[in-house]
């Protein structure tokens, strides 16, 4: 007899008209993140509300998806994995025209509030219905290709985004999230179908739990620089004695984390249905996988912070220049990530991962000492290029290896997992990396000051050093204009400020390397055999 084993793998091949459908919906979420922060001048603008109050739109919508991602996953279980994605989808279209219509900018948020529950359920059914429609080949190719998503919309959303917001507004903007939640719906009835089991039990306590874990945890991270790291500042809405209410959120946040694994794990050991299965964390691969993950998607975060920051802020130039600065490192990631597939034949994930942080370690090792006040330099666009092809087959091998992990039956899981995962990683990235650098600033800004004996101390105290931050050369001889001082002491203040900046620019870039280097821990704890074929899907 022939070896039954080699006729089940060249199963046949599926159309890949599912996956398109699947590609754009992960396409659809990532563009209207990405369009968020371009609209935020049109939205200040249209409503005549503070920054703040505008920025609120991309806090909600953070926090819908991390709060409610796991809940997400056990309620399409229940309801039906096709139902309940074409559903959301045309949930999504509906906050798309709420922001659209907004009359005010209580409606932005709301429509913001829909789509980030929405995305919640859309996160794990992504997975889910990946697992169900493909497998073997198809099932890598389709799994790495969600990676590549993001970045393809981080590009295309400045691009387009920047470019409507310049030239007709913000809300044509989110035309583009309508039409492709329509053609998102439109290739949801070539997805295979499936039935939902009403028997799946949504544990309300722990879903509880652990959305105000996230809450907590976003918000507390988000806020050490506004709140204060430790000493609450003026824009802490409240404070304890003199304590930030910002660290205090951060440890009530992992409390909460703590009851969640605390009751998840008695349901299980009762035989009771837990809101995530922790089986998908069972061994170290997995773990690993996850910690992988969250670094991953932690450096990102904070390049994404740092760079735009930079240039619009610092260099006060906009958001169609950046998009331009950062198109080297967007397009690497989006191309490595689809192409990355093609070595796993060769190569297992423990030797991409190790020798992919090796890359991102090099390169921003590399930015560290290259970086000066011009992005447009070679030097510069080859460590982005280099971080970005690191940074592109990480995101794709270490979902790929979670996903190959466990049974089809707990992808809703993973993708739930990944969900909590990536954005509780982008808010910890994002503020860890400000709070990082403007504590660097501030120190630095004041020694320096101590050395220049040309801005004397009384000069010094007209200007608040406690409130250092990243500004540009124009806003801070504006500044220095309402003070005694004079133009020679301004000139020397707008160097001394250019100097330090720079200067806290690349010790960031050296403290990302670190936390890459690091990552090589639990890089080398992921699997080193080739995953040339992921699990089958009746598993």
């Amino acid at each position: 007899m022939s070896n039954p084993n080699t006729t089940t793998a060249p199963e046949v091949k599926r159309s890949w008209a599912p996956m398109v459908g699947l590609f754009l919906a992960q396409v659809l979420m990532s563009f209207n993140v990405a369009a968020l922060p371009i609209s935020l001048g049109g939205i200040v603008e249209d409503f005549g509300v503070p920054p703040t109050t505008a920025s609120s739109t991309i806090v909600v919508y953070g926090l819908a998806v991390a709060a409610l991602v796991m809940t997400g996953a056990k309620l399409g279980a229940r309801v039906g994995w096709v139902l309940i994605f074409r559903t959301v989808v045309a949930l999504f279209a509906i906050s798309s025209l709420m922001m659209i219509f907004s009359p005010t900018v209580g409606w932005a948020i709301g429509g913001q509030v829909v789509a980030g529950a929405c995305a919640a359920i859309i996160v794990p059914a992504l997975v889910a219905l990946i697992a169900e429609n493909y497998r073997g080949e198809q099932q890598a190719t389709a799994v790495g290709s969600l990676g590549s998503a993001r970045a393809f919309s981080g590009v295309s959303a400045f691009l387009i985004g920047g470019t409507l917001g310049t030239l007709v507004g913000w809300r044509p903007v989110f035309l583009v999230t309508l039409g492709l939640a329509v053609l998102v719906f439109i290739l949801s009835f070539k997805l295979r179908s499936d039935k939902g089991n009403p028997g799946v039990k949504i544990d309300l306590v722990a879903s509880a739990l652990i959305g105000a874990a996230i809450v907590l945890l976003t918000l507390g991270f988000n806020n050490l620089n506004t709140w204060g790291v430790l000493a609450a500042k003026d824009a802490a809405p409240f404070s304890l004695g003199s304590l930030s209410p910002a660290p205090l959120f951060v440890v009530l946040g992992v409390v909460f984390g703590q009851l969640f694994f605390m009751r998840t794990r008695a349901r299980m050991r009762a035989g009771r249905e837990p809101l995530v299965d922790l089986r998908v964390l069972n061994n170290p691969t997995e773990r690993s996988a996850v910690y992988a993950m969250f670094i991953i998607v932690a450096m990102e975060a904070a390049v994404n912070f740092t760079v735009p920051t930079y240039i619009q802020v610092v260099q006060g130039r906009t958001p169609f220049d950046t998009s331009l600065a950062m198109m080297p490192f967007n397009l690497t990631v989006f191309i490595t990530a689809t192409l990355i597939v093609r070595f796993y034949r060769r190569f297992s994930p423990r030797a991409i991962a190790l020798f992919s942080f090796a890359l991102t370690t090099a390169a921003l090792i590399w930015l560290s000492f290259v970086v000066t006040n011009n992005w447009e330099t070679l030097p510069t666009i080859i460590g982005l290029i280099v971080f970005g092809i690191g940074q592109g087959a990480l995101v794709t091998v270490v979902f790929n290896v979670l996903v190959t992990a466990v049974p089809k039956k707990l992808a809703g899981d993973v993708g739930s997992l990944r969900g909590t995962t990536q954005n509780l990683a982008s808010a910890m990235g994002t503020a860890v990396m400000g709070a990082v650098l403007v504590t660097v600033l501030t120190a630095g800004v004041t020694t320096s000051v101590k050395e220049h004996p040309e801005l004397p101390g009384e000069l010094v105290a007209q200007v608040s050093l406690d409130n250092v931050n990243f500004v540009s050369n124009d806003e801070l001889a504006n500044v220095l204009a309402g003070t005694t001082a004079t133009d020679e002491q301004i000139a020397a203040a707008v160097e001394l400020n250019e100097e330090e900046r720079l200067r806290t620019l690349r010790l960031g870039f050296l403290i990302l390397a670190g936390l890459s280097a690091v990552a090589a821990l639990p890089a080398s704890r992921l699997p080193r055999y080739r995953p040339d074929e992921i699990p089958d899907p009746s598993e």
